[in-house]
């Protein structure tokens, strides 16, 4: 039987996206036969926990103390997340990958480029590579860019000429409870309202925008039946701090981490305050319209597409306090806006990415020049 392994990190730094979308492929392939087993870094915030919760053997890499402050930096941007240098990680892992053999190697991660790759070649049969930057090369099969802004033209000087490019949103790693629950969020939203808010801000959110919200949110006249919802990360360092804010809020407001039901959480609120990313995703293909906010650089391509193509409006991070209640005003004056912004998210995926990966990394057609 083919296997997999992914070999992807989480951590305060990175967040937690990688980790989780690999997770919801891994989800997918399971479906169709192929055992996974991950590998990733002891970093702090790493979620190995959540990987051995959803079935999956994890093997864990030393973290090296003092990595990040003594070390000179790599050639790439996001070097300095791997905790190590590649030739430190590959000699790591090769031993695992030895014992595994693996006929799929899935790697996301920012850190790892051909120089990586190349260095394991005779320990798995295909690899397939899940990026967002489109700023280093790959010696891959496979290359998945999930992001609105990036066309397979960014990825052929970086990738060779037979690997079979997976480009845009159709391609979106998410769970089938968000396609399950499309239908009923778009019964939610014919008649357009601006009554229930989710604020999410990923699963670290380790600069406490969350608690910036919840700030400028107090400060407005909000509907007297309203309602808020923020959903954390479980590790989330400001937990306790934002669910003290929360309780100051005018209207009834809940603070969730570790849900196990985002699609519901998200179908059932009018707008969602939410971070650029992979979770954008998710709410596109509910409808859901939102106030994107921008917490990386590596998220602001795939952010302004989503923003021009109607589906969100930017929330800047110097601005909260002061573009907040003017958007409120705005929507409320214009509910019409709010369904417009809801079809455009419709139009962008259906949900289906991460099952029709899976079916065709299954099928061989990555083989076969189709």
């Amino acid at each position: 039987m083919r296997n997999a392994v992914f070999r992807t990190d989480a951590s305060v730094q990175i967040g937690t996206g990688h980790v989780m979308r690999c997770l919801t492929l891994a989800d997918a392939l399971r479906r169709k036969g192929i055992d996974s087993t991950f590998i990733c870094r002891d970093h702090p915030g790493h979620l190995a926990t959540v990987i051995k919760e959803r079935g999956y053997a994890v093997n864990m890499l030393p973290a090296h103390s003092g990595w990040q402050e003594n070390a000179a930096p790599g050639h790439l941007a996001h070097s300095a997340w791997l905790g190590s240098t590649q030739s430190m990680d590959s000699a790591a892992c090769r031993p695992l990958l030895e014992s595994l053999r693996p006929y799929w190697l899935i790697v996301d991660h920012y850190a790892l480029d051909e120089c990586w790759e190349m260095s394991l070649r005779d320990c798995y049969t295909r690899l397939l590579v899940i990026d967002d930057l489109a700023d280093r090369r790959h010696q891959c099969e496979v290359l998945l860019d999930q992001n609105l802004g990036h066309t397979e033209a960014d990825y052929l000087y970086l990738t060779p000429t037979q690997c079979r490019r997976l480009i845009g949103p159709q391609y979106a790693l998410l769970r089938p409870e968000f396609s399950a629950t499309r239908d009923y969020s778009v019964l939610r939203r014919r008649s357009a309202s601006l009554k229930y808010w989710l604020i999410t801000m990923g699963g670290v959110d380790s600069k406490n925008i969350t608690g910036k919200i919840l700030d400028a949110l107090a400060g407005i006249q909000l509907p007297k039946e309203g309602r808020i919802t923020v959903i954390m990360g479980a590790k989330a360092p400001h937990l306790a701090v934002v669910q003290r804010q929360a309780a100051k809020i005018g209207v009834p407001a809940e603070v969730l981490c570790g849900v196990n039901d985002m699609a519901r959480h998200m179908a059932e609120n009018d707008l969602c305050i939410g971070a650029a990313g992979g979770t954008a995703w998710e709410r596109c293909c509910l409808g859901v319209p939102t106030l994107l906010v921008v917490l990386a650089e590596n998220q602001v391509s795939g952010a302004n597409a989503i923003v021009r193509a109607g589906a969100a409006e930017f929330l800047a991070l110097d601005r909260i306090g002061l573009d907040l209640p003017q958007w409120i005003r705005v929507f409320q004056e214009d509910p019409e806006r709010l369904e417009r912004m809801s079809q455009a998210g419709l139009a962008m995926t259906a949900g289906t990415g991460a099952e029709d990966v899976a079916t065709f990394l299954v099928s061989g057609e990555y083989a076969n020049g189709r």
